[in-house]
């Protein structure tokens, strides 16, 4: 009986001698977690349970549990390394398993997740997905729209993939001006207004456009004080052409914005008008601070182009008249065009990022994390990744930051939690439990010697 129990001592140092071999072997292993062996007495049952004088019968490995506490995080140059900090796990889809396994062009099933990771070092494939280093597919939620302000479907997962086509141009919709037009200012010497003659206007301002092709055009406003007290007019130009405002035709649209012709040639003016105070108070005889340019025909400005008519609003909200030089204090527009791909960008929420040289962005999804009940009983499946259970409950999905989730940290990795010291000191202890037990058939050995040769 002695040999049996000394031998279970044998083999639960050995196991625990193997589990911190693999621990020490892993210290540098991306995502990987430490394991502990964990250990139980065996006795011999009866109907009457143990008698207070057995012995025992040695020891058993019950588990060699793995430790999910967090590891160090490092970074590094590569915007598609990813890491958790906190709770969650990266997760990943294979390609649906046909009957012709070894088809390259076999589809990936996002619904059907089949391993989770806390190792985030990601790349592209050829077909420009998200993949890690055995080819298996990151999933994220997929985006609402282009921005992250439309939201993700938390729960619908698509392979996250680059998009590396070119940004699409984005038509111009909104002109923002804020000015400060000389309260003091008089009338210019030179009438009527004309673009090319400076003494014909005060101020001018230009801003580059788009139209829905991503074609440039330059929309400059001549500012021109009237003899009418508090009173301004504001003409635009594309491109040197002309443009009077489309004006409401009750009950209808809007009419067309007008093109005039031949170049430099003004349109209509847009009236502003300014309270005693000095603040902006009616443009174009309404209480507003904004005009809508409709449908202006660009084939009227460039005969080369054909593109969709440019709408958009000139906005002077915040626009005032003090007795101070013109000063420009805001002006902006929302359009862009064509661009390149430039460089991904994923955030703290997991929100990943297209950016392209134009200046534009676009939200491609979210990478999706994934949570169980019970961590400990997750499947080892190799390669620091996990499968689900039924101790393990089922996952549990969202995004980083929500939900007991962790916060997702770009150009960086999760390394091993490993902590090589503690190891080596374990490695010590584990040895001398192995010596201890060998020692314990030696001395059996010895009595039993000792009887055989009495």
């Amino acid at each position: 009986m002695g040999f049996a129990t000394a031998l279970s001592g044998l083999k639960a140092a050995s196991t625990n001698l193997q589990v911190t071999g693999n621990n020490i072997a892993n210290s540098q292993t991306t995502g990987f977690k430490e394991s502990r062996a964990e250990f139980a007495d065996v006795y011999a049952s009866s109907i009457g349970g143990v008698s207070k004088t057995q012995a025992g019968s040695g020891v058993k490995v019950t588990e060699v549990a793995q430790q999910f506490n967090q590891g160090n995080i490092e970074s590094t140059q590569n915007s598609l390394d990813l890491a958790v900090s906190g709770n969650g796990f990266f997760v990943l889809a294979d390609k649906v398993n046909l009957p012709d396994s070894a088809n390259p062009n076999a589809p990936v099933d996002p619904s059907l997740p089949t391993a989770y990771t806390r190792n985030g070092a990601f790349q592209l494939n050829s077909d420009g997905n998200v993949v890690n280093d055995k080819g298996q597919y990151l999933l994220a939620f997929a985006a609402n729209g282009t921005t992250a302000a439309e939201g993700f479907s938390v729960g619908v997962f698509r392979p996250l993939t680059i998009d590396t086509a070119q940004g699409l141009p984005v038509a111009t919709e909104n002109i923002n001006m804020k000015l400060n037009v000389n309260g003091a200012a008089v009338v210019p010497p030179t009438t009527p207004f004309k673009p090319t003659d400076p003494l014909s206007y005060n101020n001018t301002t230009s801003i580059t456009t788009y139209d829905v092709q991503g074609n440039a055009h330059i929309a400059s406003t001549y500012y021109v004080k009237t003899a009418t007290a508090n009173e301004w007019e504001a003409y635009l130009f594309l491109d040197d052409f002309g443009i009077t405002v489309g004006k409401p035709n009750p009950p209808g649209p809007y009419l067309k914005s007008e093109v005039a012709t031949p170049v430099n040639t003004p349109g209509a003016p847009i009236r502003m008008t300014f309270t005693e105070t000095g603040l902006l108070e009616q443009v174009d005889g309404i209480a507003a601070t904004k005009v809508d340019f409709v449908d202006i025909d660009l084939t009227k400005i460039n005969p080369n182009i054909s593109v969709t008519p440019m709408t958009f609003d000139l906005d002077y909200f915040g626009t005032t008249q003090f007795a101070t030089p013109f000063s420009v204090n805001g002006l902006d527009q929302d359009g862009l065009p064509a661009g390149n791909l430039t460089g991904i960008d994923v955030d703290r929420t997991g929100v990943v990022f297209a950016r392209y040289s134009n200046g534009g962005s676009k939200a491609l999804g979210q990478v999706a994390l994934a949570r169980f009940q019970s961590n400990q009983s997750l499947a080892k499946l190799g390669d620091t990744s996990w499968a689900q259970t039924s101790n393990s409950g089922t996952p549990i999905f969202g995004a980083a930051g929500d939900n007991n989730f962790g916060g997702i940290q770009s150009s960086a990795l999760e390394g091993s939690n490993v902590d090589l010291s503690e190891q080596l000191v374990k490695l010590i202890i584990a040895q001398q439990a192995y010596q201890a037990n060998s020692q314990t058939i030696t001395t059996e050995k010895t009595l039993i010697q000792t009887i055989l040769n009495a």
